[in-house]
């Protein structure tokens, strides 16, 4: 069974850092990925890497504070956030495709967590 565990999530000050982490079990897949959803808005592709180590860039609005990684050993997927703002506050969902598609394809993640809550105070 396959199973996808974020934490990692709290309650920052704005201009703070978090490290979410999700550990997967069951399998391992080429693309994980990152996505966070606000309350009353749409659900956002933050960032995705593919087993390589090679990135996928999401919004444009996290560019140059956060930093998606992995580690194939142990079957985990980073995403490090810093420089937060409270508008970075969001459920962040870690994601995997099962499939060979590019890691850019939001379409094609059919496994997900459950969610970490991220809050950043002003």
């Amino acid at each position: 069974q396959v199973q996808l565990v974020e934490s990692g999530g709290g309650l920052v000050q704005a201009g703070g850092s978090l490290k979410l982490s999700c550990a997967v079990s069951g399998r391992s897949f080429n693309c994980m990925a990152w996505f966070r959803q606000a309350p009353g808005k749409e659900r956002e592709f933050v960032a995705a890497i593919h087993w390589s180590g090679a990135m996928t860039h999401g919004v444009d609005s996290v560019k140059g504070r956060f930093t998606i990684s992995r580690d194939n050993a142990k079957n985990t997927v980073y995403l490090q956030m810093n420089s937060l703002k409270p508008e970075d506050t969001a459920v962040y969902y870690c994601a995997a495709t099962g499939g060979y598609y590019s890691c850019g394809d939001v379409r094609r993640y059919d496994y997900w967590g459950q969610g970490t809550q991220v809050t950043v105070s002003s």
